[in-house]
């Protein structure tokens, strides 16, 4: 019993020191990949390489340092290691596959849960910020990544951010105008990913007008009965 406890002791400290450290590296993480954005969109969108200039690539090989720290420490401090190891696949892709730059920006699902917090308590507003936020970003990440893999193919067709922006639209919204597609391998399975983010999008929002509509005909409803009820009592008054 005493051993049981000691364990139960154990593992709450370590709730509260992984806590502890989630919460301070939450907004710098989420700033550190922001910067990380900001370069890559630089980089991609200028089509350089590193003989054009070396900068960038040295900026992002240390953000992509400070990942992996961040993946590690956290890994050590939380206390149900197995669990957390599952649910954090994406940091880990991060880590272990360095050379897929566009793999960083899930970096960036750190902001959803920044943003899910700061959203409010009601939950229709936290599921239209969240869905609408989370859109844009995948949006943008898509057509930079998707910009990387394709535009320096002798047989591509996606060569701007123009392109590559309407094709992450048509895709996420499950359009597909064929316009516009990828011919790599790694573009692909982009399309793949961002195809099964945009449906779950759509169920999200389909979702969230179901409720809208439902609670809307519940409050016409609960009116029309609070007016009966009135006009009923009423009429019992004067008779």
């Amino acid at each position: 019993m005493r051993a049981r406890l000691e364990g139960m002791g154990k593992i709450f400290n370590n709730q509260v020191g992984f806590d502890r450290w989630n919460r301070g590296t939450e907004w710098p993480m989420a700033i550190i990949s922001l910067v990380f954005l900001g370069v890559y969109a630089y980089v991609v969108i200028g089509n350089l390489r590193p003989s054009d200039t070396d900068w960038p690539e040295v900026l992002m090989n240390a953000i992509w340092v400070l990942f992996a720290l961040h993946y590690v420490i956290s890994l050590i401090l939380v206390p149900h290691t197995g669990r957390w190891f599952l649910t954090h696949l994406h940091e880990l892709a991060i880590v272990v596959l360095p050379f897929l730059r566009p793999l960083r920006l899930l970096r960036l699902v750190t902001l959803l849960s920044v943003l899910q917090r700061s959203a409010g308590a009601a939950l229709r507003g936290k599921i239209t910020l969240y869905v609408g936020f989370t859109s844009g970003l995948l949006v943008l990440i898509a057509a930079l990544a998707i910009l990387d893999a394709e535009q320096n193919h002798p047989e591509a067709n996606i060569t701007s951010f123009g392109d590559a922006t309407w094709w992450a639209v048509v895709t996420i919204t499950t359009v597909g105008y064929g316009d516009h597609y990828p011919v790599t391998d790694l573009g692909r399975w982009i399309a793949v990913g961002l195809m099964i983010a945009g449906l779950g999008l759509i169920g999200s929002v389909t979702a969230t007008l179901a409720s809208w509509f439902v609670e809307k005909v519940r409050e016409a409803a609960q009116e029309h009965d609070s007016a009966v009820v009135h006009e009923q009592a009423t009429s019992q008054a004067e008779g």
